[in-house]
């Protein structure tokens, strides 16, 4: 909800593809008029005009409103590839773009995932490679947040309100930058996640942090093996406290789902720190068993979202 009363709501055709085909960026007042609204094919000519290498599929899934009216969007891109590890010949890959806009709308600031993130690391989904889901603002050092499903991290990015490199400054989850304490590494990581939320008001220094944990992806023992066969697939909500600086993460609390939701899913804290969670989709049919000690072959599409 914008501070005028209406909704910015991304809409699309029930035929649209998670990468953000067809999406619409829409404010719609309370009786559901347009007040106005951004198409695919006006972010890329705005895109052409000042950014031209940088031309999205579409944008999806989440976008995060920040205190100078500018908006912070998620944007699908590919790029093709040739050789890459455990996928001969040539490949084309769907990553993500961040695109800022300013209150005018116009583009001042965009973020690639291939210039920032070793495309040969695909533990899951491959070649829907980052299928960003989720973006955060924090507000002490201007930085973003945000959550990539399929390789099974929240990294956080040097944006500083517009003015920062794009570097990625940690990442956070299995293979990351940090030390996992209160929990047993690797199996009590997130995966395939969804929702991060801030506990605390930033994400600088030392935080909570608490995350809708699919669990698709999970790593069951030290040997590499996945969940799906000889241990079920199971999802949880945690609340880690992150040391950014001594690069800890602490499990504090961790509440395990009634249910395995295999895609979607949401947690939030409310005014009494109580912690709600809500879950997309379950099933009841393991995940393959896998290995991330042999290339990963592309799951079935619906785990995709």
């Amino acid at each position: 909800m914008l501070p005028n009363g209406d909704l910015l709501v991304y809409c699309s055709s029930a035929t649209g593809g998670t990468d953000g085909t067809d999406s619409v960026l829409r404010e719609v007042d309370l009786a559901g008029n347009t007040i106005w609204q951004l198409t695919t094919n006006d972010l890329d000519q705005r895109l052409v005009d000042d950014f031209l290498n940088v031309i999205p599929v579409g944008t999806h899934h989440n976008f995060v409103s920040l205190p100078n009216g500018h908006l912070i969007l998620i944007a699908t891109i590919t790029q093709t590839f040739t050789d890459l590890v455990g996928y001969p010949g040539s490949t084309t890959v769907t990553g993500d773009l961040l695109v800022d806009l300013d209150p005018a709308g116009r583009p001042v600031w965009v973020w690639n995932a291939f210039d920032h993130l070793d495309v040969n690391r695909h533990p899951m989904g491959f070649p829907d490679w980052t299928h960003t889901n989720a973006v955060l603002y924090s507000p002490s050092d201007g930085d973003l947040l945000i959550s990539m499903r399929h390789p099974n991290w929240i990294i956080k990015i040097d944006y500083r309100d517009g003015k920062g490199s794009g570097n990625v400054l940690w990442r956070l989850g299995e293979g990351g930058d940090f030390t996992l304490e209160g929990g047993t590494d690797p199996m009590d990581w997130f995966y395939a996640q969804h929702a991060p939320i801030l506990l605390t008001p930033e994400a600088g220094g030392v935080f909570k942090l608490a995350v809708f944990d699919n669990g698709d992806d999970r790593l069951v023992d030290s040997a590499g093996d996945l969940c799906g066969s000889s241990v079920a697939c199971y999802g949880r909500v945690p609340i880690f406290q992150v040391d950014e600086n001594a690069k800890t993460a602490t499990l504090v609390w961790q509440e395990p789902l009634p249910l395995f939701s295999v895609f979607g899913g949401y947690v939030q804290q409310f005014p009494n720190q109580n912690i709600e969670f809500d879950a997309s989709a379950s099933s009841s049919n393991p995940l393959p068993q896998r290995s991330r000690k042999s290339p990963i072959a592309p799951l079935p599409n619906w785990f995709s979202k």
